[in-house]
């Protein structure tokens, strides 16, 4: 079975022609399984909004290809544009998209450009508002009198109400407090759940992506430079490091650990598995 996202030597270049030429992706190989959830990670300039953008189509590769459950997304323009009911996207602050008159309006602005009937505008709508812990109250006011945290859950539930086979959100949790971020990555988690649905989360905080992804990408400089689980990934702590991002914060502390001689297991990167890498320490030595 094909997997539902590929890319193949997939390569963007802004401004051919020009003096200000520049290469966002180079020769990305990529893919996503039904169901993944894909943590997407790289440094400021790196190519990660470059790529989710082609993911649906918004952007069209200058070589290379982005598949589709194996189909070429630009085969044709009625693929394309059912690609982006498929393909969901949910830029970063999104709350900023909202437009309508009421919250209902705006969440049922996608199926209704689906072709669906109000009946199953409506689950949809509904569904999408359980999804993200919007009371059916809420439904009825304007969007631009919610809080800043009802705000963004419902931009991603106008997403949601399309039910895309897979969701693409770049910084979902971006100016939100700790318990909103929570909330927020709980609500991604029980549409994939639900759905099966591919989840590809674009972030630049390492314990998110830690705690809630299956696998990550590592953008630098354009190119696919690591794929793997996070243990996997946060394994080469120094090497994320000199591409310039942060690791979580307990591993940094096991990796520094380590460099200092103690015999720690460094490729933890949650707490509990931090407190028994100690623990085991405590009993079994200190010297590597």
């Amino acid at each position: 079975m094909a997997p539902i996202i590929e890319t193949k030597g997939l390569t963007h270049v802004y401004g051919e022609g020009t003096p200000f030429r520049s290469v966002a992706l180079d020769e990305v190989n990529f893919s996503a399984e039904r169901g993944e959830f894909i943590g997407i990670i790289g440094h400021t300039g790196s190519g990660k909004s470059t790529l989710i953008q082609h993911l649906n189509g918004l952007l069209r590769p200058t070589s290379g290809q982005v598949l589709f459950d194996g189909e070429d997304v630009w085969k044709d323009k009625a693929f394309t544009r059912q690609l982006r009911f498929k393909v969901g996207l949910v830029f970063q602050y999104p709350e900023y998209q909202l437009f309508e008159e009421t919250v209902y309006k705006d969440m049922a602005f996608g199926p209704q450009n689906m072709g669906l009937d109000e009946a199953e505008v409506r689950r949809r709508v509904l569904r999408a508002a359980g999804f993200v812990g919007l009371d059916e109250s809420t439904l009825e006011k304007s969007p631009f009198d919610l809080s800043g945290g009802q705000k963004r859950r419902a931009a991603i539930a106008g997403v949601i109400a399309m039910e895309p086979d897979v969701l693409i959100l770049d910084e979902p949790t971006a100016g939100l407090d700790p318990r909103g971020r929570e909330s927020i990555l709980g609500n991604i988690r029980d549409y994939q759940k639900a759905q099966n649905a591919t989840i590809l989360m674009v972030s630049h905080s390492m314990e998110e992506v830690a705690a809630n992804a299956d696998r990550l990408l590592v953008m630098n400089n354009g190119r696919a430079a690591m794929t793997g689980t996070p243990r996997e990934i946060f394994a080469h702590a120094n090497e994320l490091t000199r591409m310039g991002l942060d690791v979580p914060g307990v591993t940094a502390i096991l990796t520094r650990l380590r460099e200092l001689g103690l015999n720690v297991d460094a490729t933890a990167f949650e707490t509990g598995e931090a407190v028994k890498a100690l623990m085991a320490l405590r009993k079994g030595g200190t010297s590597c």
